[in-house]
């Protein structure tokens, strides 16, 4: 594609396949009827010389040249976006964007409804894409997979922007009725003994409890592990194991009738924060994202 003939609506029109990964989706994103919108999947796929989308099954998955433009065709349209909104200053009336947000799927669960409902009433036009934690560590937020991660941020990836919000600790979640909450005091050897379930996205089976109790000269048994913490607290209903949630995020344990009690032992806080590339550093609609979650995440917790 020569320079006299660029259209930089394909940029654009590209953005939003790849986000979608439907023809049809794209279409209704950009007001174009399917018919059009597959004109100009056709004009994409001769410009970039690949299919760009496939059929897989009902839906289309892109290929791996696609992907491998994803992040950079993403910072294009948002540079470009930028470059015709005034500094600092964005219409929320008038915002048609999809953010994905990398969480663990307790942020979801605790602060989902209520960062939804605030978007719906000050940027109608803006959908909430949740996107579960992966159990392999991945550049997501360079490459473009998600615009916004929440939780424990553990990178040091120079490319990536880090805001702490606050420390956090760990509580122990168990059903009503548990052995451990008659008997006396919770104390480090009771807690040890009592059979425990380990939530780990990587399956792991210890943690720094393990570590704390080993400084006690103890050890504990750990039955199983639990993708995620909401999973876990299903599993706590119907059996004696001991569980663990964020003391923040003790509401859905709430919800479900479980009992939450202090674990008695010195852990290390857990430092929860927003992380995101430094292309949307100066982007009004990706600023006002990280004000609504911030907002939301450092309320008084009542």
């Amino acid at each position: 594609m020569t320079q006299s003939s660029l259209d930089l609506n394909l940029l654009i029109a590209l953005d939003l396949l790849l986000e979608e990964g439907s023809v049809s989706g794209a279409a209704r994103r950009m007001h174009l009827s399917e018919p059009a919108m597959s004109r100009t999947l056709g004009r994409i796929r001769k410009a970039l010389g690949d299919p760009v989308l496939v059929r897989a099954g009902r839906g289309m998955v892109p290929t791996p040249h696609a992907l491998s433009l994803r992040a950079e065709v993403r910072a294009v349209v948002e540079r470009a976006q930028a470059l015709f909104t005034p500094t600092g200053q964005v219409d929320l009336g008038t915002l048609s964007r999809t953010f994905t947000v990398l969480a663990h799927d307790a942020f979801a669960a605790s602060y989902g409804a209520a960062l939804l409902a605030r978007a719906a009433a000050e940027a109608p036009g803006v959908r909430l894409r949740f996107l579960a934690e992966s159990h392999l560590d991945a550049p997501t937020l360079r490459e473009g997979g998600a615009d916004l991660e929440v939780g424990v941020i553990d990178t040091t990836a120079p490319e990536v922007r880090v805001e702490h919000l606050f420390d956090d600790r760990m509580v122990a979640v168990v059903r009503p009725g548990h052995p451990l909450l008659t008997g006396g005091p919770v104390t480090p050897e009771r807690f040890a003994a009592a059979p425990q379930l380990s939530v780990s996205r990587r399956g792991l089976l210890h943690g720094p409890i393990d570590t704390a109790l080993a400084e006690l000269g103890l050890s504990r048994r750990v039955l199983g592990s639990a993708p995620t913490y909401p999973a876990a607290l299903f599993m706590l209903l119907d059996s004696d194991l001991v569980g663990l949630a964020a003391s923040r995020s003790r509401g859905l344990a709430d919800a479900l009738g479980l009992a939450v009690f202090e674990i008695p032992l010195t852990l290390p806080p857990l430092p929860f924060a927003l992380a995101w590339h430094p292309r949307h550093d100066a982007d009004p609609a990706h600023a006002w994202l990280r004000e609504r979650v911030r907002e939301l995440m450092t309320a008084p917790v009542g």
